[in-house]
């Protein structure tokens, strides 16, 4: 399989996260002294189950200017996909380009400090035994809550539970890049529901707030309006589903991986 990571910053310095060690990108940002991008690849790379890593960003230089990256850039390692405007365009100028020799293709982002090549592995493998045009890994509330009581996050409520997804895809085609159409409005649906509207219409989204549908069932009905197949993958990792993306995530984050080294010793 390829995968990719998605690096480019649409805030720059502006980012919350960013501005914590005032760097450009917030996947430049190191947490528990290492810088998130650097964790993501290294996870990838030692879950052996990839052929290749592409890094979309804005531009190769910016790589550079990490000691890790840019070895792996010179050993070729990892591959720069110049990313577009937004999400929906970068993922359509892949479509564009029909080269098959991409896929399988799994997408994650550059802030999943958390993520292990155990849970990619996992995640991997279900993609690999489905048959859906597309996967997409969340984990359960009662999973986060067990270890997280006090983080305060936030959650998708469904007719089975609460879940948050965990910024993982699985693109096995060209054709389930259709799903980048999602993105169109700017994604974030948990924190901006109105967005499902102008996506998926009224009736996903009354169906949502009333929650009239399980994960599964609103998935596909998702999927039914893209014209596609998704298959939703639930791993059983209390962080799965935590990014970087606001100074709060950036603290448990930094605690998680201080408690890992320590275990480690």
């Amino acid at each position: 399989m390829t995968a990719m990571v998605l690096a480019a910053s649409r805030r720059g310095g502006d980012d919350p996260v960013a501005r914590l060690q005032n760097r450009s990108h917030k996947c430049f940002v190191e947490v528990d002294g290492i810088a998130m991008i650097e964790r993501v690849v290294q996870a990838l790379l030692d879950s052996e189950c990839f052929a290749r890593i592409l890094i979309s960003i804005e531009g190769e230089h910016l790589l550079r200017e990490l000691a890790s990256t840019r070895r792996w850039l010179e050993e070729g390692t990892v591959e720069v996909v110049t990313s577009a405007e937004n999400l929906a365009d970068s993922l359509t100028a892949l479509a564009t380009s029909r080269d098959e020799s991409l896929f399988p293709l799994v997408i994650t982002t550059a802030d999943n400090a958390l993520h292990t090549p155990e849970l990619i592995r996992d995640f991997v493998t279900s993609f690999a035994q489905g048959t859906g045009d597309v996967a997409m890994a969340a984990t359960r509330e009662s999973t986060v809550l067990a270890e997280y009581p006090n983080a305060e996050f936030r959650f998708f409520q469904f007719r089975d539970g609460g879940y948050s997804f965990c910024n993982l895809y699985g693109i096995r085609s060209v054709k389930g890049l259709d799903a980048a159409k999602i993105f169109r409005t700017g994604g974030q649906f948990r924190k901006r529901p109105w967005r499902i509207l102008k996506a998926f219409g009224v009736v996903s989204l009354i169906r949502y707030k009333w929650r009239l549908d399980s994960l599964n069932g609103l998935i596909q009905r998702f999927a039914g309006n893209l014209g596609i197949t998704i298959d939703a993958v639930i791993l059983p990792y209390a962080f799965g589903s935590i990014d970087v993306d606001n100074p709060k995530s950036y603290e448990v984050s930094e605690r998680t991986l201080q408690q890992r080294r320590t275990q480690r010793k």
